[in-house]
């Protein structure tokens, strides 16, 4: 029998919701471009639930407990004395999601000597140190589009947010005022703007799609260029670097993995390159911009706003400077775990599991690394070193 141990973020203050504002999620059976949604044996779950804190346990525990497996559960997870850390010596399974992520490090990859599976609920497995767990022979998967559909949402609610200047137009509501004018001074129309996305994956590409209908210029760059009769179709414009795409973009939305060549990507330089009071919006990855840099740019005038769902480190702590920066639209990392997405990846975790106990072959497009290599998903969207070689280069997004 084996131990799993899953780590999830905190329940809500409030308590474990006894009822929900709605009575059932949308049943949606396949992702654009043919892709089933996860379709495991049974769950134990109500979709629309909350699954994805401490209390919800993804709607695992039954499962695992009636097969004899050990299933801990904990939003403990930083420092040598934590919950996890004390838990991951004699685990067989680690689960955990991008939002409250258990960073599998190759230091504590070494003190699990036991560890077989790593499991990403919902999408983004760079967390994991994949090159340790590659050597170590450690398969690495992740729901695979779970919820890049609901990263794509949020994407499209924080552009308007920001160029309508909604944030402060509902404080002025809460706080009993009428003040219209100070409302307005900083609210546009979206409607012919130039909106670029660096990369232009499964989330890039769908916040074009449902971009197209506000009457804007459409703009992108990927090192994988869109077919031909996508970008007609889209009426979207191909850049071969974000260097030479931001300075034309009104907007630009970050939807790109994190890797070497992202890692703060958006710098004072490249910054200095955009239309002065241009917006950024950032669902992709914290350290994908520098911190301090975005900070400069909104207290400059050179970005109009800033709208953020991740941060760098995770959670962000008190005194981070995204909270206090001026006109910025941020988020806790929540774009990929509304309660639709919820049902998806945990359900899509227990197909994981199921293939695992019953030793059958997870789904390739699950996959991250797998017998020693990158594998499935993992051999397009990321890239490790290994006795000299590498995988493909990093594709378009994750979330």
């Amino acid at each position: 029998m084996s131990k799993v141990l899953c780590v999830l973020y905190d329940d809500p203050v409030d308590g474990y919701p006894p009822a929900y504002a709605r009575d059932a999620v949308p049943s949606i059976e396949r992702y654009p471009g043919g892709q089933t949604t996860p379709t495991p044996e049974r769950i134990d779950f109500q979709p629309g639930e909350l699954l994805g804190s401490v209390s919800g346990e993804l709607g695992l525990r039954r499962f695992l407990e009636e097969r004899g497996h050990t299933f801990v559960v904990t939003s403990d997870k930083e420092g040598p004395d934590s919950v996890f850390d004390r838990e991951l010596a004699d685990a067989d399974v680690v689960i955990s999601q991008p939002f409250w992520p258990a960073y599998l490090t190759a230091e504590r990859i070494a003190k699990a000597p036991r560890l077989k599976l790593a499991i990403t609920a919902g999408i983004g497995s760079d967390h994991v140190d994949l090159e340790a767990a590659i050597q170590r022979g450690i398969t690495v998967a992740e729901v695979t589009y779970s919820n890049s559909i609901s990263v794509s949402e949020h994407v499209v609610m924080m552009i308007l947010a920001l160029v309508r200047n909604y944030i402060p137009s509902y404080g002025w509501v809460v706080k009993g005022g009428w003040n219209i004018a100070d409302c307005v001074s900083r609210s546009y129309d979206l409607e012919g703007m130039q909106v670029g996305t660096v990369a232009a994956g499964r989330i890039g590409s769908a916040v074009l799609r449902r971009l197209k209908p506000f009457e804007v210029g459409l703009h992108y760059t990927d090192r994988h260029r869109l077919p031909e009769e996508v970008e007609r179709e889209l009426g979207v414009t191909y850049h071969p670097d974000a260097a030479s795409m931001v300075p034309v973009c009104d907007v630009v939305t970050i939807n790109a993995p994190l890797h070497p060549e992202t890692e703060h990507m958006f710098d004072d330089a490249l910054i200095g390159k955009m239309k002065r009071g241009a917006y950024i919006v950032n669902t992709a990855r914290g350290k994908i911009c520098d911190r301090d840099a975005i900070v400069r740019a909104l207290e400059s005038g050179q970005l109009a706003g800033y709208a953020g769902d991740v941060w760098y480190p995770q959670p962000a702590p008190p005194d981070h400077a995204w909270r206090t920066m001026p006109n910025h639209g941020m988020t806790p990392h929540v774009s990929g775990s509304s309660l639709s997405a919820q049902a998806r990846y945990a359900a899509g975790t227990r197909e994981i599991l199921e293939c695992w106990f019953g030793e059958r072959p997870i789904r390739e497009e699950y996959l991250i690394a797998d017998a020693g290599r990158l594998a499935g998903a993992g051999a397009h969207a990321y890239s490790v070193g290994r006795d000299g070689d590498t995988s493909e280069a990093p594709p378009s997004d994750h979330a």
